[in-house]
């Protein structure tokens, strides 16, 4: 079982692409300086300048490598060809075909490509289209549908095969995550989740979400199955890629460090390991417990 990780990373331990937002540059050169892979997040809607504004700010504060997530669903084209002439590390996606042409573009770049996929099948054709690696993500992942919020998880995955680790819900409860503050402090005191389709309908139809069970959520986890967040009011307003942007009820946008209005009505999302989560630390600490947790677990129960 090896720890290091295979696209020029020390350790294998990546940090999701947090949206909206909430991957900062703060946060993904924390975790890049301290030996994991932090991916920004591109915006669901085409900003090639913003995106290079992100990369750059992250170069600003890191010489170690990192990456960009990408949503394909969304309009793209432009937010990618300006990730590749930045030349980061990786591409990330998510949602959408991961195609021979895509793989291609990416490599001819001189950069890799990594696929997160829910299925066996999924993973077999990433694998003939000759991607660099690929991301398992299981039902219990938070947001949209493998969460591993603590070094037992991260030294499991190790011994089962896996190369490495990708957690989201452990990063946005660290200092440098551009989360809400409401929505970190709630990562730290709740422990429920569940698989919903209440948020998003409109936006993201047929992709249920895992959140934390909120006295917001308990009331209306029922919500008729006509109803989604196009006739909701809006009960906030956040800056998200340098926009202000109006959140509707039930419209799973989480709430990022500029949110206003009714943060407690807001989708959270959080993996099934939320429970695991004990304190707000800073994202470099995040990865230094987990590799030494992970070296103690398979010190005590994988060798003789």
């Amino acid at each position: 079982m090896a720890f290091g990780g295979i696209l020029g990373f020390q350790y294998g331990i990546v940090q999701a692409p947090l949206g909206p937002d909430i991957s900062s540059p703060e946060l993904v050169a924390a975790v890049a300086n301290a030996g994991g892979l932090g991916l920004l997040r591109a915006p669901d809607w085409e900003s090639p300048d913003f995106i290079r504004e992100l990369i750059r700010k992250t170069r600003a504060l890191t010489e170690k490598p990192f990456g960009v997530g990408v949503i394909l669903a969304f309009p793209h084209e432009q937010n990618l060809r300006a990730i590749l002439d930045e030349k980061v590390a990786v591409v990330q996606v998510y949602w959408g075909e991961c195609s021979k042409d895509l793989v291609d573009q990416v490599h001819s770049a001189g950069v890799k490509i990594i696929p997160q996929v829910g299925s066996v099948e999924e993973a077999r054709k990433a694998v003939d289209v000759g991607v660099d690696a690929i991301i398992v993500q299981g039902r219990e992942a938070g947001g949209h549908v493998i969460g591993q919020e603590d070094s037992r998880g991260y030294a499991a995955a190790l011994a089962l095969g896996a190369r490495g680790v990708c957690l989201g819900t452990r990063f946005v409860a660290t200092e440098e995550s551009n989360a809400h503050p409401t929505y970190k402090r709630k990562l730290v005191e709740m422990e429920a989740t569940d698989y919903t389709n209440i948020f998003g309908r409109a936006r993201w139809p047929d992709a249920p979400q895992r959140v934390l069970q909120t006295p917001f959520y308990d009331d209306w986890k029922s919500l008729p199955a006509h109803e989604n967040e196009s006739n909701q009011p809006v009960i906030g307003r956040s800056t998200i890629n340098g926009l202000d942007v109006g959140i509707r009820r039930f419209a799973g946008t989480v709430p990022n460090a500029t949110a206003k209005g009714d943060i407690e009505s807001m989708a959270m999302y959080a993996g099934q390991g939320v429970g695991l989560i004990k304190e707000i630390l800073p994202a470099g600490e995040v990865v230094r417990r987990l590799v030494e947790g992970a070296q103690h677990q398979i010190q005590t129960h994988f060798r003789s």
